[in-house]
């Protein structure tokens, strides 16, 4: 660290923290982690490659499926490098600007999926309130304008956090409680008012976790008052059967960042290996679960891959 004129700190790395008291298991957890990373980067790739190469899934449901892989997949490869090298190498050490860029990445794409999330409620809307119209109103460019929206406005939101940061003094205290940069752990090491960052941050999670949640919500408010509306039993069965994959994929979302909310305001003693796993649930957890339910639900997504395999085969 180089030192400032003002006896401040500028600080050039910052050290993150594994699994707390099980550090000399490391080498045994990072089985299972690595094993989750693999499953989950791959088989959301697999989803991505048969929704571009299978012409049955090109429909506006499986393309924001599509969009929702993408998101699993960059989250996870956010996270990888620092996680992996903590387990497998004790490597705690991370230069701060690659610790910014890890934390703007992280945030960005976290938001872009609750931004998916909330797409994919207004496709399951819309499929429901007007199926005849359903490929006339979701069209391919709306569909590609909504994701540029979705994409600009988690830029935009985030961007300012590292850029802030960058510009505070910083104290003696360079540990973060994760293995990985986020903006929750990072506004508590500078020695100056972190007021304006954390005033930010509550914004940011208002605008996009709030207000997609909320609009999620009025969405299936909306859906159900629909089903209610169709006379016979089967169809409201039909219609509601088309939901439950989403439905998993928002609480499986959702669900674990209230937990980890509730965690570091109820349980601010508990062990720190409590806080670090449900943490962990909430990064890794998602893309994992998301690819099983969307696998397991959707037969056209199981045929699509199986198009992928057969299409390989005949080139090999």
């Amino acid at each position: 660290m180089g030192t400032k004129s003002n006896g401040s700190l500028d600080l050039l790395s910052v050290f993150l923290t594994g699994i707390p008291g099980l550090e000399a298991q490391h080498g045994w957890l990072s089985i299972p982690f690595f094993t989750m990373y693999i499953v989950a980067i791959v088989g959301n790739s697999l989803i991505m490659a048969a929704v571009q190469v299978d012409p049955a899934l090109r429909e506006p449901m499986y393309l924001f499926l599509s969009m929702l892989a993408v998101t699993e997949v960059s989250v996870s490869v956010s996270t990888l490098p620092t996680v992996m090298g903590i387990l497998w190498f004790g490597a705690c050490q991370i230069d701060f600007d690659g610790c910014l860029a890890q934390m703007f990445f992280i945030h960005t794409f976290s938001c872009m999926e609750s931004g998916v999330l909330l797409a994919m409620s207004h496709d399951r809307f819309v499929a429901i309130y007007n199926p005849l119209r359903y490929t006339a109103i979701l069209t391919l460019p709306h569909i590609i304008s909504m994701s540029l929206v979705i994409s600009l406005k988690s830029v935009t939101l985030t961007a300012p956090l590292p850029i802030l940061l960058r510009q505070l003094p910083y104290c003696h205290t360079d540990i973060l409680s994760h293995s990985y940069c986020l903006h929750s752990d990072l506004i508590q090491l500078p020695c100056a008012d972190t007021k304006l960052n954390s005033i930010l941050g509550l914004a940011i999670v208002l605008a996009t976790f709030g207000l997609d949640s909320l609009f999620i919500v009025v969405s299936y408010m909306l859906i159900l008052y629909t089903v209610l509306g169709i006379a016979s039993g089967e169809g409201r069965r039909k219609a509601l059967n088309t939901c439950v994959s989403h439905i998993c994929a928002v609480l499986v979302y959702y669900v674990p960042m209230i937990g980890v909310s509730v965690m570091h305001r109820a349980a601010k003693h508990a062990s720190p290996v409590v806080h670090t796993l449900m943490s962990s649930i909430y990064l890794f957890v998602p893309p994992l679960l998301n690819l099983i339910i969307y696998s397991v639900k959707t037969k056209p997504i199981r045929q699509g891959i199986a198009t992928l395999f057969s299409c390989k085969r005949e080139l090999l």
